[in-house]
């Protein structure tokens, strides 16, 4: 432990000089008078939190399973609570807060789609996750097919969705430290970088789970004082949300429109396929679904998705009322306003949640909840590299290159130098991607999760005549049609790239593209007649038993 003892204090000065030059120096982001010291100070005290919570986890993380599932040891409570903090992103809390402000009630459409599909996870896919794999969905999804082609299949699209999902976070991450420390983007995006691979290369998943409670814990309450002190102050003191509603309508641009549908998606096809991509996408999300291989066993996996349906219910209803306070408070303020921006107040319609904190409770609250929106990047980008590393070490390494012959010791190794890989490539995407419009890898990632994890996840576990030619036609096919219709639809072809009028006329492909894989993998299951497949038709039974009693899984004497 030499290494961290040297590192640990060396990354706490580093933060703490770039602060001292953020509130001293001239690094070209923001005058020195804008410099919010108390975002710095609690900034600095979660850094310095999370790096000890990481080096007691240091200590507890000896093997493969410790490594990837936190030896297994989390409770159902913990796991769901920390489900809530890998969940509650920056999207969530800064987004679906500035889509309301800007859109009124139909902003909801996201936060809606995103709860719905915890349903879907607690009844079809928990359980049977837990009763089933190890580390990763892919050993699910190769379970009883050929392991090298599946594995194959279900890391590259693994890999796929947590670079984009990384590349957005990483941008926000950079975007808000500068914005709100001062610090040049570049060296916003260089400190989470290094902070993430320290968190999971000497932590594991024991850190990342502590960090996501404790973020959570804090974003929740964080939250909670904002939304209520929102609805005090816009209802004249009444907390009556009719009251605050009425106001909204008085001074919001569209009027009575925002108490309706149809400001922010307009056509009833695009609402149907968003809804889609962002329910199924939920239940394709790699991170997500690896939380799932941290508890004892199904009943406490089950227990997990009960919590943490609970928590993000409550996190969007709080959400809803930030973005209502918003209209009321910022609009037409002087001191917020910023006519260039989105939706006319300083930072554009994302930082309408950091906007109110600062109108809510002053500069205090503003820096707890800076802090907080920066702790909410770091532990969801933390969760991320975990899933993409162990997708790189256990299921292409020691599954797909190795055959399974490997030391448990030799597959950590590779998952912690993946770790290094991965946030070395966030750190140069965020970067690269500072000045580009990052909604179309929001786009991307959940319909690559609902159209290429989902299917072959649901019918891996349900459908007991698919076969690995079934899976392996309609994944890549699912992976491969929502890449290109993202790529040829109005966000990518129009407005990133300026081609004109797009091919695809959808910004979320997931109603055609969740529809091709499920067709290939029917109809490349039901023509397959190999003896392969006789084989693994057979083998359905003993897996359903296992799947839905967990029979033989791990942890099945405490079932």
């Amino acid at each position: 432990m030499s290494f961290w003892k040297r590192i640990f204090p060396t990354i706490l000065l580093m933060l703490i000089a770039g602060s001292a030059l953020a509130a001293g120096g001239d690094l070209g982001a923001v005058k020195k008078s804008e410099v919010n010291i108390p975002a710095i100070i609690m900034f600095l005290v979660f850094v310095a939190a999370t790096l000890g919570i990481t080096y007691w986890a240091a200590q507890r993380t000896k093997t493969a399973k410790d490594f990837y599932a936190a030896g297994g040891g989390i409770t159902g409570f913990q796991n769901g609570l920390a489900i809530a903090g890998d969940y509650m992103s920056a999207a969530s809390f800064l987004g679906i807060s500035g889509l309301v402000f800007l859109n009124g009630y139909d902003g909801l459409i996201y936060s809606v789609g995103w709860l719905v599909g915890w349903p879907i996870i607690m009844f079809l896919i928990a359980e049977q996750l837990r009763n089933l794999g190890k580390y990763t969905y892919a050993d699910i999804v190769a379970y009883r097919f050929e392991r090298v082609p599946m594995r194959t299949l279900a890391a590259t699209a693994a890999l796929i969705v947590v670079i984009l999902y990384l590349i957005g976070q990483m941008v926000g991450a950079g975007k808000l430290i500068q914005l709100l420390f001062g610090l040049e983007y570049t060296y916003a995006v260089i400190i989470v970088g290094i902070l993430i691979i320290i968190y999971v290369t000497f932590g594991g998943m024991l850190a990342t789970t502590w960090v996501q409670l404790i973020k959570a814990v804090l974003l929740l309450s964080g939250a909670t004082i904002i939304a209520l002190g929102a609805l005090y102050m816009a209802s004249d003191g009444s907390m009556s949300p009719e009251r605050m509603f009425q106001k909204a309508i008085e001074v919001h641009p569209k009027g009575g429109k925002i108490m309706g549908p149809g400001t922010l998606v307009t056509s009833p096809i695009e609402a149907i396929s968003l809804g889609l991509a962002l329910m199924f996408g939920t239940a394709g999300l790699p991170h997500i679904l690896m939380r799932f291989f941290t508890v004892g066993n199904a009943i406490e996996a089950r227990k997990s998705v009960f919590y943490a349906t609970g928590w993000i219910g409550y996190f969007y209803i709080l959400t809803f009322l930030m973005g209502f306070g918003a209209i009321v408070l910022l609009t037409g303020n002087p001191e917020f306003a910023d006519p260039s921006a989105t939706g006319g107040i300083i930072g554009g319609q994302n930082m309408a949640a950091v906007n109110l904190a600062k109108a809510v409770g002053g500069n205090l609250l503003l820096g707890f909840i800076s802090a907080v929106a920066f702790a909410t990047i770091l532990a969801v980008v933390s969760g991320l590299t975990l899933a993409g590393a162990s997708a790189i070490s256990h299921d292409l390494y020691a599954n797909v290159f190795a055959h399974g012959n490997v030391d448990e010791q030799q597959e950590v190794r590779v998952s912690k130098i993946a770790t290094i890989v991965l946030g070395i490539i966030a750190i140069l995407l965020g970067i690269a991607f500072e000045k580009q419009n990052v909604a179309y890898l929001v786009a991307l990632t959940f319909s690559v999760a609902a159209s290429a994890n989902f299917p072959i996840l649901l019918m891996s576990i349900y459908y007991g005549k698919m076969t690995t030619r079934g899976a392996l036609i309609g994944g890549w096919l699912g992976l491969i049609s929502a890449s290109v219709l993202v790529f040829v639809g109005p966000t990518v072809w129009k407005d990133i790239l300026g081609m004109g009028e797009p091919i695809f006329p959808l910004k979320f492909p997931a109603l055609f593209s969740m529809t091709i894989a499920f067709v290939g993998i029917w109809i490349g299951s039901i023509t397959d007649n190999s003896e392969r497949a006789k084989k693994e038709h057979e083998a359905f039974i003993a897996q359903d038993v296992r799947c839905q009693t967990g029979i033989g899984a791990e942890g099945a004497a405490s079932h």
